[in-house]
């Protein structure tokens, strides 16, 4: 996942953020906890910004016209695979942004489905979750079963 970093006491922090540490008696989405994943969330979208943005300036300085098809395709193959990983990126940095919204509608923490508390555990794993972690299991047990 883009934006982990070890640390030395073996946790990881998404986007150089370390994990929220609740305090007892705490009210979910606290403001603390709030700005807590603001922060994450938005040191992670500029860091695929800034991904996306050293991918176009490394495949302009990259671009060259070679004459042997072989080193031709090899350069077309090597850029679409990048193209395709900026792709990924750029649709989570929309779900990122859908995110935020989120937080700013105080609509941030709880699961789209049944409603209850997704879980700080859960959004320090996935920060843009939006399913409760019982709704998530059922949607990919469907999906599943749609699948054959």
């Amino acid at each position: 996942m883009p934006g982990l970093k070890k640390k030395s006491l073996g946790i990881l922090a998404l986007a150089g953020v370390q994990p929220y540490q609740e305090r007892l008696s705490e009210k979910y989405m606290s403001n603390e906890q709030v700005q807590h994943f603001t922060r994450i969330l938005e040191a992670w979208r500029n860091q695929l910004r800034e991904e996306v943005n050293r991918t176009v300036h490394h495949m302009q300085d990259e671009a060259a016209n070679f004459p042997d098809p072989v080193d031709r395709a090899s350069q077309e193959e090597k850029f679409s695979l990048e193209l395709r990983n900026r792709d990924r990126e750029r649709r989570l940095i929309k779900k990122i942004e859908k995110t935020l919204t989120k937080i700013e509608d105080d609509n941030f923490g709880f699961c789209e489905s049944c409603g209850i508390e997704i879980g700080v555990r859960r959004l320090e794993a996935r920060p843009t979750a939006d399913l409760c972690i019982d709704c998530k299991t059922l949607e990919e047990i469907k999906e599943k079963q749609m699948q054959g």
